[in-house]
């Protein structure tokens, strides 16, 4: 028998493995989360399965994220294919190099925590081993001189990398990310979603029907009566979490008591030129303020403890602290630090708020909603929806969200504030087990170990940890072995390599009129 024989006649058999997968899923809520997810849904599944996405037009989204990291860029352009122009000119994009902490383990401090690496690993020592031995004598500049993204970002410098450098060069791979307008990404991505099959239903969701079985989600009912079934269903509902807890009464695990801030006002004001290529975070009184510079506006924020100020006093502090006229009033959103006990339940996964909220310090809710889709592509099941999948996806989720919560816990509890009772409290209360241990770690030596896939490498740890004043005592001992002269040489030639490759650059305001100016 011919080979194409074969294959015509294996074509006409049924396969038991094609009849026992997922045809028809619902993604329930919009907003970025909710069309995140059928956009990679619908890329990735193609006609194996009907995407539909449900919402209201009379349901606000928060729409408040307008900050990521740099795996935004993997995410948009190799799991989407969407072109990096378009994007920003779509959603009124800037450049984020890293966020810049004011006031944070002192009144009076300031660092960034700036994206990429630091200087360059020499052997089997990262390169603030060598920087540490020189600075604590005396014989080098602050961490940030030594990395290209903390140079460029108080300078306003901004090129997007050369691939044509040498691999060794520091241009020949520039990390970043973006600020943008999280309404116009939902939009934009509304519309890649719809021309890639994806159905968009108007209505809003008054019951959820589950099977007696098993109790799996076996459709939602809209208020016009329609019902809508599906196979798997995608909670991207909000804090309200419509499915996941409404329904399914998953639980939810509370962080408040080491991330005590609960509410957040958010307000637009007018731009300032230049626009800076990064995030600001300056410490308050019982909290923190963001500011968020885009194309046409900057976003502004106070995300306080209610425990510690009250509503006025904040909208009042926040309103103060503006570059520009205020282009709406604030408003005030509630939440609880912590995460759901299961994100995937029975046959329903939580995206974005729904699954749980770790306030935006570090810009990580646009990131785990786009790690959540890379792990349920990974993990994605069958009818059958085999509970080990969930199981493991459960767990990868909960170690995602335990380590980033720890780096937030950081930026709290290093501190040596004492101005007023919120910092008294963060600075005495007790922190995970694992955050101490690397704490200690770090302030006897400089070193820290990442923990598996944790999403903060070993430069943003170094970076915080400094900026906060954890200043470690010594250093590794491997260092002794390098000449002083040549240890000298070494620290501060990349130091001047790095600050010439800055002074080359063009400005971040002139990047974005040339190419990616808005219309």
């Amino acid at each position: 028998m011919s080979e194409s024989s074969s294959l015509d006649k294996g074509s006409s058999i049924s396969n038991p493995a094609q009849d026992a997968r997922i045809r028809r899923v619902v993604v329930v809520g919009g907003g970025s989360a909710g069309w995140m997810a059928a956009a990679t849904l619908a890329t990735y599944l193609g006609r194996q399965a009907s995407v539909r996405l449900i919402e209201s037009e009379e349901i606000g989204i928060v729409g408040v994220g307008e900050a990521s990291v740099p795996h935004i860029r993997m995410f948009n352009g190799q799991m989407l294919g969407i072109d990096e122009t378009e994007f920003v000119r779509r959603t009124q994009g800037t450049v984020k190099l890293g966020i810049e902490f004011r006031d944070w383990a002192r009144i009076g401090d300031r660092y960034t925590h700036g994206f990429g690496v630091i200087g360059r690993s020499r052997g089997p020592l990262p390169f603030h081993q060598f920087w540490l031995k020189q600075f604590l004598a005396g014989r080098a500049g602050p961490i940030g001189d030594y990395s290209l993204q903390t140079l460029m970002a108080p300078q306003g410098k901004f090129i997007p990398g050369d691939p044509s450098a040498a691999p060794d060069s520091p241009l020949a791979d520039i990390a970043y990310a973006y600020h943008f307008d999280a309404s116009l990404y939902a939009r934009f991505l509304r519309e890649i979603s719809e021309r890639r099959g994806v159905q968009r239903i108007e209505g809003k969701i008054v019951r959820a029907l589950q099977r007696t079985d098993d109790g799996f989600i076996e459709a939602v009912q809209l208020e016009s009566g329609e019902r809508v079934e599906g196979d798997l269903f995608i909670d991207c509902s909000g804090f309200r979490g419509l499915l996941i807890e409404e329904t399914l009464k998953t639980g939810y695990i509370d962080w408040s008591h080491w991330l005590p801030c609960d509410r957040a006002l958010a307000v637009p004001c007018e731009g300032v030129h230049p626009i800076t290529p990064y995030t600001r975070a300056t410490a308050q009184a019982a909290g923190w303020q963001w500011r968020i510079p885009l194309q046409h506006r900057i976003g502004n924020g106070y995300v306080f403890s209610s425990q510690h100020l009250s509503e006025d006093q904040a909208a009042a502090t926040l309103m103060a602290n503006l570059d520009g006229k205020p282009l709406a009033d604030p408003r005030l959103l509630r939440f609880t630090t912590g995460m759901r006990k299961q994100v995937w339940n029975k046959n329903v996964i939580a995206l974005g708020l729904a699954s749980g909220f770790l306030e935006p310090l570090e810009s990580t809710s646009i990131y785990l909603v786009q790690s959540g889709l890379s792990r349920l592509l990974s993990l994605f099941p069958g009818r059958e929806f085999n509970p080990q999948l969930a199981e493991r996806f459960n767990r990868e989720t909960a170690f995602e969200y335990e380590r980033v919560r720890d780096f937030l816990i950081l930026h709290y509890h290093a501190t040596e504030r004492d101005d007023s009772d919120f910092w008294n409290d963060c600075r005495t209360m007790s922190v995970p087990d694992s955050l101490s241990e690397a704490m200690d770690l770090f302030r006897a030596d400089g070193r820290y170990f990442r923990h598996g896939e944790d999403f903060f490498a070993l430069p943003s740890w170094v970076q915080v940890m400094l900026g906060q004043r954890i200043l470690p005592r010594s250093y590794h001992p491997i260092v002794d072995d390098m000449p002083e002269d040549r240890l000298h040489a070494f620290v501060e030639g990349t130091r001047h390599i790095l600050s010439d490759a800055v002074a080359a650059m063009p400005t971040h305001q002139q990047w974005i009129e040339r190419y990616w100016r808005a219309a």
